[in-house]
């Protein structure tokens, strides 16, 4: 394949190449249609100033904003329409349960994922919009996919897990076992190591549903692996264990014995109910701080070993060259990030005045303690306030108050860890691991704000 110049070889592969500028074409037609979504600016932030009038150069990718004026369009999915009426106190409302007995959203909020344009849609990605969001905790509905077989349909009653290999006692669990365990509920972040990987070489994707959106965070219940590990009782030497899926692609990973026995969770419930079967129905993995594809989905079997199995996920993929030619593999921890998600590429900012900047914050090796924001690409530094709960692996929210002059801006985050670790700089990134690998770009994000509001993405 020729090479090109926006995703060169050999960072980029044909499977990488194709990824990367479907993603491109993807939210090029998306913003061309002018499928605008609500961005999450604070109404009366300026007078007289509606969100559409705020977002009228541009917004994230989602649905169409549907106004008073639409009450005759088509609802965005996961709502019903109804008439709005002139004087609602002056009429009845809808009655209760009118929705069936499961709530729907509001037809005025429209906000969507995006897939991936793959040539088929049972191997492919959603993408979360994170400008969208509130607090840390992202809506079932809204949260990032990955899948390479589609999405299988599991009868729990039917469904089991079978643990074996260097085990004294192989066991075999129903879900009905799992659920009479003691359980746990964590909140936690899941990440694809691909996120972010259209920008290693340039700035490409116009927002931040784009360029971040394959990271998710939601409350996760269910039973410590350590728990059904300790019952069926560790052989010597044992080290690694063999997670698979029960998806017709079944998808395995090598995970580390340790991490098994510190925090993993067999999860079997997010958000308050059952799993999602997108996310995994009825039953999947979670290693909290992980790379995501290690999160085995519709988990079926969990064989022990004393050395890890060399799947396909982490040989030919899931492996980051280095310039010296060796690979590292099993760089499991996703390394602390942060990106601001207002004000965030494709929105325009009306006039100067007061703005709340804010945006995300997580790591894969605990809390986040610091985020600093810099409006002036990264020339001075600010802290921001991180947002209650501030917890262990999972999305942190922060905010900066910000009174923009009118001038041109470049907007950065920087996030450092309880390990002391601080978010890099895209080139000090690239001097410490070169470019040959398009996994783990944890690097500032920027964006550019000029003077006439519209912010883009970039390099600085």
């Amino acid at each position: 394949m020729p090479d090109h110049p926006r995703f060169p070889a050999p960072r980029y592969g044909p499977a990488e190449r194709r990824m990367a500028e479907g993603l491109v074409e993807l939210e090029r037609r998306h913003l061309d249609a002018g499928t605008e979504a609500d961005c999450p600016c604070r109404e009366g932030m300026f007078d007289g100033l509606t969100r559409r009038g705020l977002l009228a150069g541009g917004a994230s990718l989602g649905g169409a904003l549907l106004g008073a004026g639409a009450a005759g369009a088509e609802a965005p999915p996961g709502a019903a329409q109804h008439p709005v009426p002139d004087a609602p106190e002056r009429v009845q409302g809808r009655p209760v349960l009118d929705s069936g007995g499961y709530g729907a959203r509001s037809q005025f909020e429209s906000e969507v994922r995006w897939r991936y344009p793959t040539a088929t849609a049972l191997a492919s990605w959603s993408m979360t919009p994170l400008a969208s969001g509130h607090g840390i905790v992202t809506p079932s509905g809204l949260h990032f996919e990955r899948h390479h077989a589609g999405i299988p349909t599991i009868d729990p009653r039917e469904h089991a897990l079978v643990l074996h290999g260097l085990v004294e006692r192989p066991m075999r669990f129903t879900m009905d076992d799992l659920r009479r365990m003691p359980a746990e509920s964590r909140i936690h972040f899941i990440e694809c190591s691909g996120n972010t990987l259209t920008e290693w070489e340039a700035p490409t994707l116009r927002t931040v549903q784009g360029t971040h959106g394959l990271t998710s965070t939601s409350e996760w219940t269910g039973v410590r692996l350590s728990r059904v590990l300790e019952m069926a009782g560790l052989s010597d030497g044992a080290a690694w264990i063999l997670a698979e899926g029960a998806d017709a692609a079944v998808m395995t990973r090598s995970i580390p014995v340790g991490k098994a026995m510190d925090d993993a969770i067999l999860a079997y419930a997010q958000n308050g109910e059952a799993l999602r079967p997108e996310q995994g129905y009825p039953l999947r993995l979670l290693l909290p701080g992980f790379e995501g594809n290690m999160n085995i989905k519709w988990l079926r079997r969990l064989e022990v070993s004393d050395r890890p199995f060399m799947t396909r996920e982490e040989t030919s993929k899931y492996t980051d060259l280095m310039p010296d030619g060796t690979a590292r593999q099993f760089t499991f921890e996703m390394d602390a990030k942060s990106v601001v998600t207002f004000p965030s590429g494709a929105m325009t900012l009306p006039r100067p005045g007061f703005y709340e900047i804010t945006g995300l914050a997580w790591s894969g090796r605990g809390r986040i303690v610091r985020v600093e924001v810099s409006t002036d690409g990264g020339a001075t530094w600010r802290d921001a306030e991180l947002q209650e709960p501030v917890l262990s692996r999972s999305h942190t929210r922060f905010r900066l108050p910000w009174t923009w002059s009118g001038a041109p801006a470049v907007l950065q985050s920087r996030a450092t860890d309880e390990t002391g670790y601080v978010q890099p700089t895209r080139d000090a990134l690239v001097a410490a691991r070169g470019t040959d690998s398009v996994y783990h770009l944890n690097a500032i994000q920027s964006w550019r704000i000029d003077a006439g509001g519209e912010v883009t993405n970039v390099h600085a």
